[in-house]
């Protein structure tokens, strides 16, 4: 964990490009606005200061007049100046309240929308969430846990508790200079051990929050690492709740409702054994704070008590050292009483300060890798391909193979040996690595064995990635048609999980209907069909070839049938422990 030292620095730099972004002048006006009302109600209570004390002497003298004035109205104070009544200060008071919420929820969304959606675009950018995806758990990079939850729940809670930790504190110290001077003047000297000390109720407090604020950190640092770890834990059940959502048949296929639920339960017990460490750390935190608050209220009276009794203090002057004692006492404790709401921040900072830069780190790397190299040349080509895992296992290595352009090939071999890795090398996405791709003139599409469907519609699901704006119904509806999927004709508009409604093998159908659709010109099967039978795996491949004669189609297959196909073959072979390799081309 980070020191806490850090945390103004962390959050400063986390809120600094906001604030000086396109929306600058929005974020500062209305964060000056924000500013100049919790000022205000700093100013109030200042003159409640005085109200009260004015208040309490009408009360002490029976003055009827003044009370009535001192609530309704207003009244002349004996130096000349003007109280206002009670009713005009709470009038205001409220307006102001209101008004500082209203103007803080209202920065907070501006805020978050633009954290939101400028740490999306880093996360997106140069396939950065692909590299820290494939490194999570590998220990080359950190902070790259539960994206989700950084982006949204990180990120909401960050916005929230720096605009209400850095304005309380702001207000805190305004109060501290203005309720200083007017306990140093109530207060009065103090005679200790023959020396006069003026103003000692000043550092009477002064002494009594240091003392606090000690303490405090000396017991709740803990909670630190232990918040950072509640929003780990609490992330990992949730993902694990929403795995199980996405796969709910293949655990009733399995039966595996009893591992599932041992695991479930057992994260959960993960969450349950931090929570009660967390609870009995804050047990000692706030015995702590508690008994600190309550003292500081009987504190200031006892104090003064003697003038007031030797009446050389009047009640309405007793009352107000005591509330001047509590705001500058309150104001020097509020690391004290904030304590709990700083460790929270300071875990929710460092989660976004690591995610942020496990994301420069693999946007950076994304320079490295293998080279894409656009060429005029018809033909696909990948040169010195040396493929590694994630960890810096070698998986594949060899001179370099060329895909013609109008001639269909396949690639075999083993599993394990780096056929998708090769594939996705192709694609130009494999960030582990070196070596030449010079992709082939024209678009390209790759089918994984696993299609992605977005959430939406089914014509939205069938588009993906266009916008389905650009296609006709007509064509998509021959699409569908194409891959035995006519019954879902009727449902092109209906907004459906379509990965758990259809089946593996349907699924497949519907990501070749998007080749389809695409007509690209370079089209590569990650055993994209293999859910069917070997039947309508093939019927699927001569249609594509019928449906699209433009295009040259690249496969990974294990059956034979499917291989025989194809005009060109390559097998990918591992001897022994080291990488694999591609053997030279030989007719199917």
């Amino acid at each position: 964990m980070r020191s806490m030292l850090n945390l103004p620095r962390d959050a400063w730099s986390l809120a600094r490009p906001y604030f000086r972004s396109e929306q600058r002048w929005r974020a500062g006006g209305l964060l000056a606005a924000i500013v100049t009302l919790n000022l205000a109600m700093v100013g109030m209570d200042v003159v409640l200061s005085f109200w009260n004390r004015a208040f309490y002497n009408s009360l002490q003298t029976k003055d009827w007049d003044a009370f009535v004035d001192l609530l309704l109205t207003y009244r002349h104070t004996a130096g000349g100046g003007l109280l206002p009544g009670f009713v005009g200060i709470a009038a205001v008071y409220i307006l102001v309240a209101v008004y500082k919420t209203y103007l803080n929820q209202w920065l907070q969304i501006n805020w978050r929308q633009w954290l939101t959606t400028h740490l999306l675009d880093d996360w997106l950018a140069d396939r950065a969430y692909y590299r820290i995806a494939l490194q999570t758990g590998t220990g080359v990079t950190d902070g790259t846990d539960n994206p989700d939850q950084r982006i949204s729940e990180d990120i909401r809670d960050y916005v929230s508790s720096t605009l209400s930790l850095s304005l309380d504190l702001l207000s805190n110290v305004v109060t501290l200079a203005s309720f200083v001077t007017i306990l140093w003047t109530l207060s009065g000297p103090m005679k200790l051990f023959g020396i006069d000390i003026p103003g000692f109720m000043v550092w009477v407090a002064l002494l009594y929050s240091a003392l606090g604020t000690l303490f405090t950190h000396l017991i709740g640092k803990p909670l630190i690492a232990l918040n950072f770890l509640q929003q780990k834990v609490e992330a990992d059940f949730r993902y694990s709740l929403v795995r199980l959502r996405e796969n709910l048949e293949g655990v009733a296929l399995y039966k595996g409702e009893a591992q599932e639920a041992t695991g479930l339960k057992g994260q959960f017990g993960a969450i349950r054994a931090n929570w009660w460490s967390i609870m009995r750390r804050t047990k000692l935190l706030n015995s702590l704070v508690a008994g600190y608050s309550q003292v500081s209220v009987i504190f200031p009276i006892v104090v003064a008590a003697p003038r007031y009794f030797a009446g050389t203090l009047d009640l309405g002057g007793l009352t107000q050292t005591a509330g001047a004692f509590g705001s500058v006492q309150g104001a020097m404790s509020w690391f004290v009483t904030s304590y709990s709401s700083l460790a929270s921040w300071q875990a929710t900072v460092d989660r976004l300060i690591f995610f942020r830069t496990a994301i420069a780190e693999a946007r950076a790397a994304a320079r490295t890798g293998l080279e894409i190299v656009p060429g005029g040349s018809a033909d696909y080509a990948i040169e010195n391909p040396s493929l590694a895992l994630p960890d810096g296992r070698l998986l594949l290595e060899d001179s370099g193979i060329t895909l013609k352009r109008g001639q269909s090939t396949v690639f075999t071999g083993r599993s394990g040996t780096g056929k998708s890795t090769l594939f996705r090398a192709f694609a130009g996405i494999w960030p582990f690595g070196s070596g030449t791709v010079s992709p082939g003139s024209g678009s390209s599409l790759f089918l994984p064995q696993r299609p992605y469907f977005p959430l939406g519609t089914l014509r939205e699901v069938i588009s993906y990635p266009t916008d389905p704006a650009g296609i006709s119904e007509a064509t998509i509806l021959q699409a569908l048609g194409d891959v035995g999927l006519s019954a879902l004709a009727p449902e092109l508009d209906v907004r459906d999980a379509w990965s758990h409604r259809l089946s593996g093998g349907e699924q497949q159908r519907l990501a070749v209907a998007r080749a389809l659709i695409a007509k690209p010109d370079w089209l590569f099967l990650d055993e994209a069909t293999a859910s069917l039978d070997v039947a309508s795996e093939r019927e699927v491949l001569a249609m594509l070839k019928a449906r699209l004669p433009g295009t040259t189609i690249v496969s990974i297959a294990h059956r034979p049938e499917v291989a025989a196909q194809h005009e060109t073959s390559y097998v990918v072979l591992r001897d022994g422990d080291g990488p694999a390799h591609i053997t030279a081309a030989v007719s199917a």
